[in-house]
Parts: structure tokens; C-alpha cells; sequence
């Protein structure tokens, strides 16, 4: 779960990671993202206005604790929790054409630590969640660290949640684990910036706890023409 990092890591960013991702920010709001940090700055803004009346009576949601197994550290102690609900329309995009914001507007938090068996060094954050999508009993969310020991403050993780049942255990996939990278112009790996919703396939089997996802479909504009 250790970040890959370069030192022109911010040069990288701003070259071809952030240019992928707004391709598809543009297409709905009609303007391309601003740089990584930027990005994360405006989703960790705690201020968020409250979301319009008609929603759903009961949001989309994401919550839970569980500790997963890693492929790659099968001994570690690896553990989530999160709680994180839909607030559609809530962080406005001034001089967009999403003015009022996306239908994918969350709030919450997410919590994980590592705990690592060889040495018994434990590594922790906190993030505040800012989007949230559903698809039946899978979810992707995203969410900014606010706290962190690892040294990834203001960074955007992205986490998909699979909700099994019968024979079928849940699921969790987290945006480091063995997605998000890429090759600089210097052909020197790095970790492009986390898009919001944008999380890999929930790779993680669930071994202890569980999760609880509540899909809602996604709410369309009220205001005409938009």
C-alpha cells in the first residue's frame, strides 16, 4: 500500500494525467479541471451547502468496516471502514455547465489502516468522501485525505465496494493497490491523479466485517435545459 513517487511528480500530473481525466469532466461541465492540487483542495472543502428538496428519501450509500486480504502482503492487516452517502447537487461548479454541481456529490468518511507484519509498523488515514456512484451492489467512491501518516495529505483515493451474497463474500478495491499508474514523459512510473468515483474493480476479498450498499439511481437536473 506504499505510494510510487517522483520528483517531478507535479510536472507528470499536470502533462497527461490531469489532461486524461478532464476529457470526461469537460464532456459533462463544459471546462477542463485545474491542476491535481487543486483538485484535491476543492474536494476536501468541509463547507458543503445543503443539496436540493426531491431527492431520494433515502440517499445511495456506502457504509461499513471490514479488514481485507491483499495479494501482495497476504500477512498484513489491512482494514477499511467507511461511511459515505449521496448529496446530489451539493458542491456547486461555477461557470460549468453543472453550475449546481454532480449527481454524484457525497459526503462521509473513510478511514484505513495497514498494519505490517514484518515489522509491526502500523500506517494510517482519514479521508472526507466527495463523490459517490452506485450500480446495484457495487459502488466506486472517492475521497480526499485529510489526515495521514504516510505522507498523502490532500490526495484523492478512490475505493470500490462490492456487496456479495449467497456463496459471494464482499469485496474491496482501493486505488493504489494495482491500478493508477503510469509512465512519465521521463519514463519514470508515477500515480496519476484519482479522478472522482474513479476506483479499480474490488479486487480484495473481505476475511472479517462486511459492508452495506444502498443503491439509489442517479438524480437528473430539475432546472430545464440543464
Amino acid at each position: 500500500m506504499f505510494r510510487i513517487r517522483t520528483r517531478n511528480r507535479a510536472v507528470v500530473r499536470t502533462a497527461r494525467a490531469t489532461a486524461a481525466a478532464g476529457l470526461a469532466l469537460a464532456a459533462l461541465t463544459g471546462v477542463a479541471p485545474a491542476s491535481a492540487d487543486a483538485l484535491s483542495a476543492s474536494g476536501s472543502d468541509s463547507s458543503v451547502p445543503e443539496g436540493r428538496d426531491g431527492r431520494a428519501e433515502r440517499p445511495a450509500s456506502v457504509s461499513g468496516k471490514a479488514r481485507v486480504s491483499y495479494a501482495f502482503s497476504p500477512d498484513d492487516e489491512i482494514w477499511f471502514t467507511v461511511d459515505a452517502r449521496a448529496k446530489p447537487y451539493s458542491r456547486p461548479l461555477p461557470g460549468t455547465k453543472a453550475p449546481d454541481g454532480l449527481p454524484t456529490d457525497a459526503v462521509g468518511t473513510v478511514r484505513y489502516s495497514h498494519r505490517v507484519a514484518a515489522t509491526g509498523a502500523v500506517y494510517s488515514a482519514v479521508a472526507a468522501v466527495d463523490c459517490l456512484s452506485t450500480g446495484g451492489p457495487v459502488a466506486t467512491l472517492t475521497a480526499v485525505v485529510t489526515t495521514s501518516d504516510i505522507g498523502n495529505a490532500n490526495e484523492r483515493i478512490g475505493l470500490s465496494v462490492y456487496r456479495g451474497g449467497g456463496r459471494d463474500g464482499d469485496r474491496l478495491g482501493f486505488s493504489w493497490g494495482v491500478a493508477n499508474l503510469d509512465m512519465g514523459p521521463d519514463q519514470q512510473p508515477y500515480q496519476p491523479v484519482v479522478g472522482t468515483c474513479m476506483a479499480p474493480a474490488p479486487f480484495a476479498p473481505v476475511i472479517r466485517g462486511g459492508f452495506t450498499v444502498h443503491h439509489v439511481e442517479l438524480e437528473a437536473p430539475r432546472t430545464p435545459g440543464r
